[in-house]
């Protein structure tokens, strides 16, 4: 287990259904790997990467028409005393219009219904061409974009990191945050070195998201 040592809460979800059919067993978690016609291939991918931000770790078995069973590990506390409740800063109010590209309509619903809160004004993109349409737009219309949130993949269309080459021709001031559910990636790692001005994780948090903002656009 890829886990260090130390006592963990085990949680086991299990069904009695078809079962995973062993070559695709592997790739369960990997981004965009789906078998079902109507899916996105980001469901367990971000279950698995909740889980290792919480320094836990998501597991996988499954026999062929019997049955998948998935386990959950998560660190346990080693000690009944609970740490004191302390006042948690709420988010930063921003202004300005921010792009937001993601494929997913789920996801810029739930983002965009975020960043109004924040007090932002949000324009939608679901892949790179679009985005770099809206942007050169929004200059020629003399009302640019305060920031870009940008997907970082996007399957059967121009990705972030590309859209971001092309955005820097339009604007090579733009500020631009990458987004993706796979934190592991190596420009998530080391965005500064691509070109991003911050990145954010999914699933998105308000607080976290307020702060990247105001950080990126001051």
């Amino acid at each position: 287990m890829p886990l260090q040592t130390g006592k963990y809460v085990k949680i086991t979800i299990a069904d009695q259904g078809l079962g995973i059919q062993p070559p695709y067993l592997d790739k369960v978690f990997d981004p965009y790997f789906t078998t079902k016609q109507k899916g996105s291939g980001l469901g367990l991918t971000t279950a698995y990467s909740i889980v290792k931000q919480h320094q836990g770790h998501l597991a996988v078995e499954s026999v062929s028409g019997v049955g998948t069973t998935f386990s959950v590990y998560l660190p346990a506390l080693e000690t009944n005393h609970y740490p004191e409740k302390r006042e948690v800063a709420g988010p930063i109010i921003g202004q300005g219009r921010i792009l937001l590209m993601d494929d997913e309509a789920t996801v810029r619903e739930v983002l965009g219904k975020m960043l109004e809160e924040l007090g932002y004004q949000v324009s939608f993109a679901t892949e790179g061409s679009e985005a770099i349409r809206l942007y050169q737009q929004a200059q020629e219309q003399n009302q640019p974009f305060a920031a870009a949130i940008i997907d970082l993949t996007i399957p059967g269309g121009l990705g972030g990191k590309e859209t971001l080459e092309q955005i820097k021709k339009i604007d090579p001031h733009v500020r631009a945050i990458v987004s993706s559910g796979y934190s592991d990636d190596a420009i998530m790692a080391d965005y500064l070195k691509y070109g991003f001005s911050g990145a954010i994780a999914k699933p998105y948090n308000l607080i976290k998201l307020s702060r990247i903002l105001s950080k990126v656009i001051k």
